[in-house]
Formats: structure tokens, C-alpha cells, sequence
């Protein structure tokens, strides 16, 4: 699990891939030309698609009758949209190599258990799964449209208990996102800000962040969390739809255990996961920070201690001689793609594209991705200090992290 976020691996006709396990795509999805030519896709032709994002339709490469392999689950039909080039590149943003997005293939046709504690996806062959009786276990309906699930859950603000209809998206990294009227009781809350929300197939995704009262799902209830609003440019395909609400993300469906059975159009929740309790953090320092490629790195390796002792005139001292041995290697490079307006790191003078080189003090190669976000996640005030590189110049710059939601 990475940021959330359920990465599978899948041969697809016979190379072995990352995918992405998200409910809120009809279709297989891959990326990148390079990946095209290893796979050798069969019976290809050129079309045209739209997903999320500013932008507009895009090329993608239909391919047919390809053989799709996750563990012993096996499709000899498999369908698959490739988008070439690196315009949509979910590694960069992850910080793992990622070729693919697949889920309503999937998940239409098995049963599909997700233990987001124990890291476990278990595929259940639909006409033989015999759920186990459950006390604890919710049971909800889904409807579909356009082969992705929807669940009706409630939502409080202020006082105002309000009924919602939201897409199901393990494949987002998200809390909660709501569609500024697309309900009468549905408003934009008084104290928000402008953020980066995501990249989409379409381009980058932009919209309010701010906080809701409550969301209530079944039994479980969760206060003060995180919502965000995203503008309608960016999400013109997803009003097609026009009883939808929002979406509800991975960051709220990773607090349960959970069932997914399309064909009986059911989704159970059978318990907390591990990540219940985890607070309701979002990303305070104002950068959006993305993997780079790599850099050669001179690296300290471990020293050697060579002891001898010394005889001398009656001198019977032990001397320790230390010997250190550089190499060189190639590390992850990370670079701010984006900073946003009047944050923090915005305020300190960080710009777009600085290469970051340490995170208080310590290598930025030496931490994951998502390491570094959850610094800049932690707490109000934190003091953060970056090195950093812009046009060959090393720079130092410093701030402490604003919630901007008190």
C-alpha cells in the first residue's frame, strides 16, 4: 500500500507490471510507450479519451485479447487503453514504478476481499463465495453507473444532515470530495483555500480543501475530517452523471476491512482496520513534491577499523585506524512540481522545479515519497529546513508548517 493507495502486481502477456487497484475506473489503463513494445498488445487501434483534469481528450491506444495474470487469476480477452508518452505518469507522483490502472474489469467479475491492515487482496469466484456470518459486518447496496460503484451515505454540516450519492474510489488518495451544488444543501464551507487536489487522465485537478462536520457511514461516524471541493473544470466528465455527489476516497475506505461483490450489488464493511483512529492530516507546507528520475550520489559506505598496538620505547598503546570508502550511485531525485499560493513554502520562497536535497538535515534520497509528505503532513509549527537546488546553486531555505484550516 502507497499513499493509500492498493498496488498489485500483474503479468500482462507474460511481462510482469504494477497496477493499480482502483474502483474508480471502468477499464484497464496503461502508460508509457516504452511498457507497449515489452508487452507486444494485440490488436491495437488509436482513440480518443477523456478522464478528470483540466485538460481535454487524449490519445490512447486500444488493445484486445490480451493475457492478464494476477497470481492464479487468469483473462486470455483482457481489454486495455494505453496512453503513450509520459503526460500521465503515476510513478512520479507515487515514487514506485506504476504501469496501470485496472478495476471494473476486475472487480466485476470476482469477489474481492481487501485487508488494508494485513496488505491482502483475496479474489473470490462469485458463484462459490459464501460470505462468513459476521456480527459486526454492514451490509450496503451499490448502484452503477457507467460500471463504477456508488454508495448512499450522510454527511453533517453544521446542523444539516445531508444525504449524498458517492463514487467509491480505492484508487484515489483522497478523504472525501463533494460537488459544490450538485444538491441543494450542498455548499462550499465558509473557511477553505485553494490546493492542488490531483492529476487525472485529462490533466491536473485544482479545488478547495476544507473540513466537514461529520460523515456518517452505517454505524461509523467520523468528526471534523477532510473534504475537498473540486472545480467543475476539472471534473466535467464525472457530472455526466448527474446524481452524483463526490467520491469517497481511499483515506476514509482504509479504515475498514472490506467487500466488494458487484454482482450481488453489495459492499460490506466487516470491521476497523488498523488505520481507524489515524487523524486527518493533509499536505500544510504548500508543496507538491514529485520523484525526478535520479542523480549520482558520492556515497559514505560503513568504515573498516584496523587495530594494532604500538611497542615503541615501552609505549603500549593501541592504535585504531579508521578507513572510509566513497562510491558513487544513482538515487532518487525529488523535485516541487508545484507550490501553492501564500502557503508556507510559497511565503519562505521556494519555487517550482528546486531540486530537494535534505529534509532537516538528513539526504532527501534517504526517504520514500510519502516520508517526506508525512513530514510535511505532521503538525502545525514544525519547523521544516530544505536544501535545496535551483539552476546549479545550492540554497537553504526554512518554515514552519500553517494549518490553514483552524
Amino acid at each position: 500500500m502507497i499513499n493509500n493507495l492498493i498496488v498489485i502486481p500483474v503479468k500482462v502477456n507474460g511481462t510482469e507490471l504494477n497496477f493499480l487497484l482502483d474502483t474508480g475506473v471502468r477499464n484497464t489503463i496503461m502508460f508509457n510507450l516504452s511498457v507497449e513494445d515489452s508487452v507486444k498488445l494485440k490488436n491495437t487501434r488509436t482513440v480518443r479519451i477523456r478522464g478528470l483534469g483540466e485538460g481535454s481528450y487524449i490519445n490512447a491506444v486500444q488493445s484486445k485479447g490480451n493475457l492478464f495474470e494476477i497470481g492464479k487469476v487468469i483473462n486470455s480477452q483482457h481489454m486495455i487503453f494505453l496512453i503513450p508518452g509520459k503526460e500521465f505518469d503515476l510513478s512520479a507522483r507515487m515514487g514506485v514504478d506504476i504501469n496501470g490502472i485496472i478495476g471494473g474489469d476486475l472487480f466485476s467479475d470476482f469477489v474481492i476481499d481487501i485487508n488494508y491492515s494485513t496488505k491482502r487482496v483475496k479474489f473470490y469466484n462469485p458463484q462459490t463465495y459464501a460470505p462468513k456470518k459476521c456480527k459486526k459486518c454492514e451490509i450496503f447496496d451499490l448502484t452503477f453507473n457507467r460500471g463504477k460503484p456508488y454508495i448512499d451515505i450522510k454527511v453533517r454540516a453544521d446542523t444539516n444532515l445531508i444525504d449524498t450519492k458517492l463514487l467509491i474510489d480505492t484508487g484515489g488518495s483522497k478523504y472525501l470530495w463533494l460537488f459544490d451544488k450538485s444538491s441543494d444543501e450542498i455548499e462550499l464551507p465558509a473557511n477553505y483555500f485553494d490546493d492542488f487536489l490531483g492529476k487525472g487522465l485529462s490533466g491536473n485537478i485544482f479545488g478547495r480543501r476544507s473540513k466537514i462536520d461529520e460523515i456518517i457511514i452505517g454505524n461509523y461516524r467520523f468528526k471534523n475530517a477532510n473534504v475537498a471541493f473540486p472545480d467543475s473544470a476539472s471534473i466535467a466528465t464525472a457530472y455526466r452523471f448527474k446524481e452524483r455527489n463526490g467520491s469517497l476516497g481511499a483515506g476514509i475506505l482504509k479504515r475498514f476491512k472490506l467487500v466488494f461483490d458487484y454482482r450481488n450489488s453489495k459492499f460490506i464493511i466487516k470491521g476497523k482496520s488498523t488505520f481507524f483512529k489515524e487523524p486527518f492530516l493533509y499536505n500544510m507546507s504548500g508543496i507538491e513534491l514529485i520523484h525526478a528520475g535520479t542523480m549520482l550520489v558520492k556515497d559514505k559506505k560503513n568504515p573498516t577499523y584496523i587495530g594494532y598496538a604500538k611497542n615503541n620505547e615501552g609505549d603500549s598503546r593501541s592504535i585504531v585506524q579508521i578507513i572510509y570508502e566513497y562510491v558513487y550511485d544513482f538515487k532518487p531525485m525529488y523535485r516541487i512540481s508545484l507550490i501553492r499560493k501564500d502557503s508556507p513554502a510559497f511565503k519562505a520562497g521556494l519555487l517550482k522545479n528546486d531540486i530537494v536535497l535534505e529534509v532537516n538535515g538528513k539526504a532527501a534520497y534517504q526517504y520514500e515519497l510519502q516520508e517526506i509528505t508525512n513530514i510535511f503532513s505532521d503538525r502545525e509549527g514544525k519547523r521544516i529546513k530544505l536544501l535545496i537546488e535551483r539552476n546549479g546553486k545550492k540554497m537553504i531555505y526554512s518554515f514552519r508548517l500553517e494549518d490553514s484550516l483552524k
